[in-house]
């Protein structure tokens, strides 16, 4: 007996009742055969529901997955179910309806860059935060921000799904996007438009003169009408393989998204003291400050090295300890003083932490033997040339300082 598809007579149920026509243990839990089922399971794209299952008088059971394996829908559970029971099955809503607007959002992008660019859907993934689609042809971020005001245009217009079986007949005039040669009844889901122009960007590119967003051959579920998508945003766009990459978000994660984006943008704001609108400008001031400090720091920086450098001078093996210096600092430090002083200098830098980094240096020296004697000594790790190295070790002032006291020489 086949199992009646019931999300493709109404993708809005969410509670049905079945009887259990197959149960049997599988190394995901329990593999169960329903009569008839609501939940969607993985395929065009479009990840499984997820929901539970509950017998009459029984605990609940939990469906983990649902897939189809050779015309069989198999609903993965974490329990069994009796065989001939009757059970009541709740898909998990909130997730369903999100993959709907996710799936439906990514039509409309998609049969609007074919439409205005040419450009075929080559590859689909939607993740549990983005979708990311790949076009076989360029798009830049001005290309981007078009498409996105025309499919928000389109999903505003608010045009009624449209789901059918054409005929075969119908269907060798259909303009139907298809990733493959199809055969057999094949399910179009069209998103239409009204007749009058999106707009004058929508216009120029010929999308106005289509009567349809999009047109494609799909067997996942979809929303009743284009304004339940919401919103689509589009994040990004990469170069990817042949061509690009997009990374896009519909209906409640773009909300998210947004609040998400306004809550960092005020903590910038209260903190660089700066109206929500003019972050950017404040950001900008403030990392000009910092590089002008930056460069007047290096400059006394150098200054003081070339001093500690001038009172060494002669003063043959040196050890110096210094507080959170970055890598660079000590690199220069250790690399004036060993100029200077005669012997090899090690300059250490305690990054409160329990660890250190360091610069080892003998001017026309070799320090090979001593790095790695020191950072099997000391938990370090680093090297560099024969007369100079860099690294860190995973020690104590006293421990270092005793190690170098023991090869001084």
């Amino acid at each position: 007996m086949e199992t009646e598809r019931l999300y493709y007579q109404d993708a809005y149920i969410k509670e049905f009742t079945a009887m259990v026509l197959d149960c049997r243990e599988g190394k995901k839990g329990y593999e169960i055969v329903l009569s008839a089922t609501a939940f969607y399971p993985e395929g065009g794209g479009q990840p499984y529901d997820m929901g539970i299952l509950q017998p009459v008088m029984a605990g609940v059971v939990h469906v983990l997955e649902v897939h189809e394996k050779e015309g069989e829908l198999i609903h993965y559970t974490d329990a069994p179910l009796e065989i001939g029971s009757q059970v009541h099955g709740t898909i998990d809503w909130a997730r369903r309806f999100d993959l709907m607007q996710q799936h439906s959002g990514e039509h409309i992008v998609s049969g609007l860059v074919h439409a205005a660019y040419g450009y075929d859907n080559v590859g689909f993934h939607m993740g549990s935060d983005v979708i990311t689609i790949d076009f076989n042809g360029e798009l830049d971020e001005e290309a981007l921000h078009q498409i996105e005001a025309r499919t928000n245009e389109v999903i505003w217009q608010n045009q009624k799904t449209h789901i059918f079986y054409p005929s075969a007949e119908e269907l060798k005039t259909l303009p139907y996007r298809s990733k493959k040669e199809l055969t057999g009844a094949v399910r179009i889901v069209e998103f239409p438009v009204r007749s009058e122009k999106l707009s004058d960007a929508a216009n120029n590119s010929g999308i106005a003169s289509l009567p349809y967003a999009d047109l494609c051959a799909c067997c996942g579920t979809h929303v009743a009408r284009a304004g339940e998508i919401g919103m689509v945003k589009l994040l990004s766009v990469v170069k990817f393989r042949e061509g690009v990459r997009v990374e896009m978000i519909c209906g409640k994660r773009v909300l998210d998204y947004l609040n998400m984006v306004n809550a960092q943008n005020h903590q910038i704001s209260v903190l660089l003291s700066a109206k929500p609108d003019k972050t950017a400008e404040a950001v900008k001031r403030s990392m000009d400050e910092n590089y002008r400090l930056k460069g007047r720091l290096l400059a006394l920086e150098e200054k003081l090295f070339a001093q500690e450098a001038e009172r060494l001078a002669g003063s043959g093996d040196v050890l110096l300890f210094e507080k959170e210096m970055d890598s660079d600092s000590v690199r220069k430090l250790a690399v004036a003083v060993m100029e200077t002083c005669g012997g090899r200098c090690a300059v250490f830098s305690d990054n409160g932490d329990g660890t250190f980094k360091y610069a080892v240096g003998e001017k026309d020296g070799d320090l090979r033997a001593l790095v790695k004697e020191m950072n099997q000594a000391l938990g370090g790790r680093g090297g560099g040339k024969p007369f100079f190295a860099q690294g860190s070790v995973k020690s104590e002032k006293d421990k270092i300082q005793e190690f170098f006291y023991v090869n001084e020489r």
